[in-house]
């Protein structure tokens, strides 16, 4: 049985770290409204955009001039992962899962024969990877000094994978996010962005004449999507990593608020047994006497 003065110790310690747990859950709280706000009020453009833009794809359909973006390069033998995580910890299973499902993809094209090549955007995400798939890491981007993600951070990741892309490195691209639904729920998600693919039901576009031909506007607007489609994960990221964080320090305030009256149970009873020793040696030295 560990004596008083280390049970007291203990109970000063795990009070320090609940202290700690509960303003790091402020924090994350007063962020996570922030970070919802944006992840919310961009939804409303990224579907609009991609409804436009799948109206003018299946208006292409499979034309030999369409864009290499949309019709792809014929191959998918050489596959990038761009796997988008936090530059923090502390935040539940938030970087696991999003490392998890990327890993598992990976793991299912390298058994296919396929090429495999890993783009990391945040540290977590790239630690977790690195023991199995380090061989395959092509790149990596650090967001650790940006305070707030921007559209020039996005466009800044989607101009390295489409400079790869015209370079020839790849055939296809998939980014791993988690998708925002509560402080609770965070689902972490494949998309793939090259070859585009628009989930959603497509613009009806039958009704317009394009000038210049459709062609020519998927060919611009393809790379803008790629930068619209990475900003919109980071943007889901950056509240779902809130939202585990607040709830991960949730959980750790309570279950130290649970140990802190389990140690002064323990304490209260050991000082009670201390006591009560010291009356039994009272009392029979004062009977020998």
């Amino acid at each position: 049985m560990p004596n008083l003065s280390d049970l007291k110790n203990r109970i000063a310690s795990v009070k320090s770290t609940r202290k700690i747990t509960k303003a790091m859950q402020m924090v994350a709280s007063a962020k996570l409204r922030r970070a919802q706000d944006a992840a919310e009020a961009g939804r409303p453009y990224a579907e609009r955009f991609n409804a436009v833009m799948a109206g003018l794809a299946a208006s292409v359909g499979g034309s030999e001039d369409g864009p290499k973006l949309l019709t792809g390069t014929g191959s998918d033998k050489t596959q990038l992962l761009v796997v988008m995580t936090a530059e923090r910890g502390l935040c539940g299973g938030f970087n696991s899962n999003i490392s998890k499902l990327a890993r598992q993809a990976a793991q299912q094209l390298i058994a296919e024969g396929k090429t495999v090549k890993i783009l990391t955007v945040g540290k977590k995400g790239r630690d977790a990877l690195r023991r199995d798939l380090g061989d395959h890491f092509i790149g990596h981007v650090d967001l650790s000094d940006v305070k707030r993600v921007g559209y020039d951070n996005a466009s800044a990741i989607a101009k390295d994978v489409l400079t790869r892309f015209d370079a020839g490195e790849f055939d296809v691209a998939k980014i791993y996010f988690a998708e925002f639904g509560s402080i609770v729920t965070q689902t972490p998600t494949e998309l793939q962005v090259i070859p585009a693919k628009f989930e959603g039901e497509a613009d009806d576009s039958a009704f317009y004449d394009y000038e210049p031909s459709e062609e020519a506007i998927l060919a611009d607007l393809l790379p803008r999507g790629v930068a619209t489609q990475i900003f919109t994960a980071l943007l889901e990221n950056g509240a779902s990593e809130q939202g585990a964080r607040m709830s991960a320090m949730d959980n750790a305030t309570r279950n130290a608020g649970d140990m802190i009256d389990k140690l002064t149970i323990e304490y209260n009873r050991s000082r009670q047994a201390v006591i009560t020793n010291e009356l039994i040696e009272i009392i029979s030295g004062a009977e020998a006497l």
